[in-house]
């Protein structure tokens, strides 16, 4: 691709134009040379839109292991032999001091996550809300992932004052049955949906690196675009030994930073961040996301898999002469 043309396309998101489906497949296809130039073109639309800060967010397994659903990537499925640790929900003191720990390392966001299809009403449902006021108490954006909640759950925890409702929708839709069969992608949007009906905004992104083909990736960006999904954390899948894509290969980095790269193309303004798998994956060019055109990181461990240390994390955004997020100016998108 000549340089002139793929400034033009830079140009017109910049001007408030949108790239088409097609565009965007010529982008997440360019060769490894023209990567370099497609992630400064992406940085300068993230610098546009989205100012030079990072959101930082962390995320605590809540309750581990069980799962009925055969999600193929997933370390908690019961359909899989993985050997990971399984415990009930946590209650709300040992919540409250995760939550604490990750502040202190600079996380703004704090996300309650639970394995499983849904949580049941009741008591188990009653901590979860109960950890929510304490998170919050404690200064920080408190989110949650609880798996396919109902309406009226939606609503109590937009009254409880939950920032944001993380669902997946983890591929493409076209790709989706590749990946899980209990259940579907229009469970995925109802949920998204119901949720955004009781006020409440959504965190969805994906997992790259499950079989889907460029294409697909592209596709999912303008799912969720059309979803109206403004939060979006991007994972990099890490085969788990036991799931059906233990031997899954490995996206090369580039392939990855020029995956990133297109999603801020298609979302300009949206709240992009790299999450899980980002250590294994894009190893010492963890930073080019960064300067590639994203604008939000996951620090601390994952659902069952570590991250980096977290002050290491912080270096990385002083090296690169950026800050994180405070909770108060960590609300949008």
């Amino acid at each position: 691709m000549k340089i002139a043309e793929l400034c033009s396309y830079a140009e017109k998101v910049l001007s408030g134009g949108e790239i088409t489906p097609e565009e965007g497949e010529r982008l997440i296809t360019l060769p490894d040379t023209d990567t370099p130039l497609l992630l400064a073109l992406a940085d300068k639309i993230r610098q546009h839109f989205c100012g030079d800060a990072v959101s930082c967010c962390a995320i605590l397994n809540s309750r581990s292991g069980s799962c009925p659903e055969d999600c193929r990537f997933c370390a908690q499925s019961s359909h899989y032999q993985t050997n990971i640790q399984s415990y009930p929900l946590l209650d709300k003191a040992a919540i409250l001091d995760a939550a604490k720990k990750a502040k202190e390392k600079g996380a703004s966001r704090f996300s309650i996550v639970t394995s499983g299809r849904s949580v049941r009403e009741g008591a188990e449902f009653a901590e979860i809300l109960r950890a929510i006021s304490s998170i919050r108490d404690a200064g920080l954006q408190a989110c949650c992932s609880l798996g396919l909640i109902t309406a009226s759950q939606a609503r109590e925890l937009k009254r409880a004052g939950v920032s944001h409702y993380h669902a997946n929708i983890e591929t493409a839709p076209s790709y989706f049955s590749h990946i899980c069969s209990t259940h579907g992608i229009d469970d995925k949007i109802r949920l998204i949906r119901a949720v955004q009906d009781a006020g409440v905004s959504v965190c969805s992104g994906g997992i790259l690196g499950l079989g889907e083909s460029p294409r697909q990736r592209v596709e999912v960006a303008f799912t969720l675009k059309r979803l109206g999904i403004r939060s979006i954390p991007l994972n990099i899948l890490t085969p788990i030994q036991g799931t059906p894509l233990a031997h899954a290969p490995q996206l090369p980095p580039l392939e990855i930073l020029r995956a990133f790269a297109v999603f801020r193309f298609i979302l300009p303004q949206a709240l992009i961040r790299t999450a899980g798998g980002r250590e294994v994956n894009l190893r010492s060019l963890q930073p080019f996301a960064l300067t590639g055109g994203l604008n939000g990181l996951m620090i601390g461990g994952y659902l069952t898999t570590k991250g980096n240390d977290q002050s290491a994390d912080m270096e990385m955004l002083r090296d690169l002469g950026r800050k994180p997020a405070c909770p108060a100016n960590d609300g949008q998108p």
